[in-house]
């Protein structure tokens, strides 16, 4: 090869080169820019409503005596949209299906005291944690009368639990010789617990004690520790990483302030809010 036509490849190269250090930072910043345009926040910005998938269950949302929605992730719900400078609807969703309609774009994020699990997360994005609680036995007194918690891992002693959620995982984890009886609402477990059908129902407190003082006669908290304590988290689609930071961001603040621990004091702790709903 002649001087003069190395020289030529060689200019050649460097100036492929150059052109491509100088595309393919304009193609990122370009994708980037796309990334951003289709997160969930522009859409809850253009719209002007932050639309919150949630299940009903006490005290994390549930109906007042005029059968408004009240509860923690109400609160939740509301703060965040005031704080985005938008309105908030809220759409109860049954709990083995609140997932799908997240992924179907029924709404934009669920907030619902799901706790972060592996096998959720593998269908969804999980925000950091904003509440932290675990699980307790909701018992029957007449049919548990002197068991220990040993005694509840046995195929003569039936669970109760709500479909979808954490309990019944934690039921086969901790008590798998135990039956357990599926439904789609924490009050029907707890009704069955109730009518001597099971011997215990599993799921977040304070719900758990607030049956055992409302029905003091019949059913008991037997065991004064959480099981499986875990952190919830928003929820939302995967793909979206402005809208994840922006959740996270939001929940850092408002745990900063303090506000997310009055809040939490306030349905978890107190029982003033009880009044407000019908028995």
């Amino acid at each position: 090869m002649s001087t003069t036509r190395r020289k030529a490849l060689l200019l050649g190269l460097a100036f492929a080169a150059t052109t491509s250090t100088i595309t393919q930072p304009a193609s990122a910043q370009s994708a980037t820019q796309a990334l951003a345009q289709e997160s969930v926040i522009e859409t809850i910005k253009q719209d002007g409503v932050l639309r919150v998938g949630l299940s009903v269950f006490t005290p994390w949302s549930m109906r007042d005596k005029n059968g408004e929605l009240i509860g923690f992730e109400l609160d939740v719900g509301r703060a965040l949209a005031e704080d985005m400078g938008v309105d908030v609807e809220f759409i109860p969703t049954s709990w083995d299906g609140i997932i799908p309609q997240l992924v179907s774009g029924n709404f934009d994020v669920i907030i619902s005291g799901m706790s972060i699990t592996p096998e959720r997360n593998l269908t969804v994005n999980f925000t950091n944690p904003y509440a932290y609680s675990g699980l307790t036995i909701l018992a029957n007194k007449a049919m548990t009368e002197g068991f220990s918690e040993e005694d509840y891992n046995s195929p003569d002693v039936i669970f109760a639990a709500r479909r979808g959620g954490t309990a019944p995982v934690a039921i086969a984890q901790l008590f798998p010789k135990a039956q357990l009886l599926l439904f789609d609402e924490e009050a029907a477990s707890v009704q069955e617990v109730l009518n001597g059908n099971a011997h215990a129902t599993m799921y977040s407190e304070p719900a758990p004690s607030i049956e055992a003082r409302r029905y003091p006669d019949k059913l008991h908290v037997p065991f004064d520790k959480p099981f499986l304590a875990t952190g919830e988290g928003f929820a939302l689609r995967k793909g979206d990483p402005d809208a994840l930071n922006f959740f996270n961001n939001w929940i850092a603040g408002r745990t900063a302030t303090g506000w997310f621990k009055e809040r939490n004091d306030y349905w978890f702790k107190g029982v003033e809010w009880e009044s407000k709903v019908a028995e």
